[in-house]
């Protein structure tokens, strides 16, 4: 199976909802399944069945979480030395030579990826056209409004 990357927040968000779901949230639902079996006829319990569909839904989550952490390669970003090159985990500052706009992402795994908090996925279209440039680059990213050309400000390792 392939390394899928991951910075060291994507890694430990998931440990701590990993932590959650095994010791608080799963510890809750077979305490509300119990308590539901305490009320009688089953085929007729709605509280039972949805408490057994929560748990169905954490116990599916808990498996996605440790097998996402078992295939990741964590990368921390603040120990690669800083050549002005983008890389995985770098954030990077653009110019849009259109409209003189500069935007900031942070280029992190696709469990990571939130646009609204300026993170995007390794694999998408705009960090695929960015990683292995560098700073003072320009270059050209095809989205579905045409083509964008952007210059590379600033590359930053930061955590």
């Amino acid at each position: 199976m392939t390394r899928v990357p991951m910075t060291v927040q994507g890694e430990k968000a998931l440990r701590e909802e990993l932590n959650q779901l095994k010791g608080v949230d799963r510890p809750r639902v077979i305490a509300d399944i119990a308590e539901a079996r305490e009320h009688g006829d089953l085929k007729e319990n709605a509280e039972y069945h949805a408490a057994r569909e929560q748990q169905g839904f954490i116990e599916g989550r808990i498996q996605e979480i440790e097998s996402r952490l078992s295939n990741s390669q964590v990368i921390d970003v603040t120990k690669v030395p800083h050549t002005g090159k983008v890389i995985f985990g770098t954030t990077v500052r653009l110019l849009n030579l259109d409209t003189d706009e500069e935007v900031a992402y942070r280029i992190v795994g696709e469990d990571e990826a939130s646009i609204k908090d300026g993170k995007i996925s390794v694999n998408s279209p705009i960090a695929r056209a960015l990683v292995g440039k560098s700073e003072g680059d320009v270059v050209n990213v095809r989205t579905p409004g045409g083509d964008v050309e952007y210059e590379i400000d600033s590359v930053e390792h930061v955590e």
